[in-house]
C-alpha cells in the first residue's frame, strides 16, 4: 500500500504537456502509485532509489517528492510487474534490465547488485518534441543551425549525435529523422526501442534477454546484420556502446548514406577517446578504427545541458592526424559563442571555431 506524505506534489506547468498520452490507461496503472508522476506535466523521469526517496526531474535536475511506497518488498514487486509487463523477467539471476512500456523505458536493478536496495528509473517522453520545429522553441536548436540540419539530413550526411545521460540524444534524432523523405526507408535498431519517429517508412528492430536457460540473446549486433539485409536507405543504431559500432561504420563505408547513431561523451572533443575504448572491445586498432570513423561519420553533434535547458552546443568532425590517430575538430558551437558558421551543410564550407 502506498501512501502520499502530506505535503502536496508539484504542481503541473500549464505550458509543458503531460505524458499520459505516452501510453495506454491499462499500462499507465501498471505503474501503481507511480502514475502520478509519470502523468505529471513537464516530468522527464521518475527516479525511485528507496521506498520513502523518490525523485522526479522536470528538466532542472532532480527534486525529491513526498511520495512513500510500503517498503522494499512493494518496490521490489512493482519493479518485477514491469519488467514483466514489458515482456521480460527481472530474478535473482537477471538482475537488471531494460523494458519499453509504450512509450516509457523502464530500468530496474535488483540487491545485492544495487547496494541500497530495489532500484527503479522511468524515462518520460516528452509530448510535443517529435518534430524537428518543436525543438527550436525549446532552445536545443538555435537558428544558426537550423540550416544545417537541414541541409545535412537531405544530403545524407552520416551522424553521431553525443552527449550525457538526459542531455537529449534521442529526442534531437527522433527530430532529425522526420525530416528524412517520405520515400526512404529507415531501419532502428535499439536495445530498447524509444525512438518512435513520426515517419511513413520506419521499421525497428529491438533486443531481446535470454530466456529462463540461458538461450535466445538477440543482441545490437545481430540485429544490425539483419537491419544490412532488409533494404535499408538509412540504418539508424540507438546507442552505440560495442561490436555493433564497428558493424554500424562499415555500413556507413559501403554505400550505406544518411546513417546515425548516438554515443555517450562529455564533449566534441572526447569523442575519439570513447571510440577508442568500444574499438578496443572488437579487437580493432586505433589506426584501423582513425580511418573507419573519420570516413564513416560526416558530422558529430554534441549536446549539452545547462540549467536545466538541453540544447546542441557543438558541431564536429572527426579526422586523421599525422600520426594516424583520430582527433576531433569543433566546427560551430552555439549562437552565443564566436565560430557559429551559419552557412548550408558541406564539409568544404564548414569553418572551424576560432581557436580549435
Amino acid at each position: 500500500m502506498a501512501e502520499l506524505a502530506t505535503t502536496a506534489l508539484p504542481s503541473p506547468s500549464p505550458t509543458q504537456p503531460a505524458a499520459s498520452a505516452a501510453c495506454d490507461a491499462e499500462t499507465l496503472g501498471a505503474f501503481g502509485p507511480l502514475r502520478t508522476l509519470i502523468t505529471r506535466a513537464g516530468v522527464t523521469d521518475v527516479l525511485v532509489t528507496a521506498p520513502d526517496e523518490i525523485w522526479i526531474d522536470r528538466g532542472k535536475g532532480v527534486e525529491r517528492v513526498p511520495l512513500r511506497l510500503s517498503g522494499q518488498r512493494q518496490l521490489r514487486a512493482l519493479a518485477v510487474s514491469l519488467i514483466a509487463a514489458g515482456g521480460r523477467h527481472l530474478d535473482d539471476a537477471t538482475p537488471f534490465v531494460d523494458v519499453r512500456l509504450g512509450e516509457l523505458r523502464v530500468h530496474a536493478v535488483l540487491p545485492p547488485v544495487a547496494v541500497g536496495g530495489v532500484q527503479l528509473s522511468v524515462r518520460v517522453p516528452q509530448r510535443g518534441l517529435h518534430d524537428f520545429g518543436s525543438l527550436l522553441g525549446t532552445g536545443m536548436i538555435v537558428a544558426g543551425h537550423e540550416r544545417l540540419l537541414r541541409d545535412a539530413i537531405e544530403s545524407g550526411a552520416n551522424l553521431l549525435i553525443t552527449g550525457a545521460t538526459a542531455s537529449g540524444k534521442t529526442t534531437l534524432l527522433r527530430a532529425l529523422l522526420q525530416l528524412v523523405e517520405p520515400d526512404q526507408r529507415i531501419i532502428c535498431v535499439e536495445d530498447v526501442a524509444e525512438l518512435d519517429v513520426r515517419h511513413p517508412h520506419v521499421v525497428q528492430l529491438e533486443t531481446r534477454q535470454p530466456n529462463a536457460d540461458g538461450l535466445g540473446t538477440v543482441g545490437l549486433d545481430v540485429l544490425l546484420r539483419q537491419a544490412l539485409r532488409m533494404r535499408p536507405d538509412r540504418i539508424v543504431v540507438g546507442e552505440c556502446r560495442g561490436p555493433e559500432l564497428m558493424l554500424l561504420m562499415t555500413a556507413l563505408n559501403t554505400g550505406h548514406r544518411g546513417g546515425a547513431g548516438t554515443l555517450h561523451a562529455n564533449s566534441v572533443a572526447d569523442v575519439p577517446a570513447r571510440l577508442e575504448a568500444l574499438a578496443l572491445m572488437s579487437g580493432i586498432s586505433e589506426r584501423a578504427l582513425a580511418r573507419q570513423a573519420a570516413s564513416a561519420f560526416d558530422l558529430v553533434l554534441h549536446l549539452g545541458r545547462s540549467a536545466g535547458v538541453r540544447r546542441l552546443e557543438q558541431v564536429g568532425r572527426l579526422e586523421v592526424d599525422a600520426d594516424g590517430l583520430l582527433v576531433a575538430r569543433v566546427l560551430t558551437v552555439d549562437s552565443e559563442h564566436p565560430g557559429v558558421h551559419r552557412r548550408p551543410w558541406a564539409t568544404d564550407r564548414i569553418t572551424h571555431a576560432p581557436g580549435r
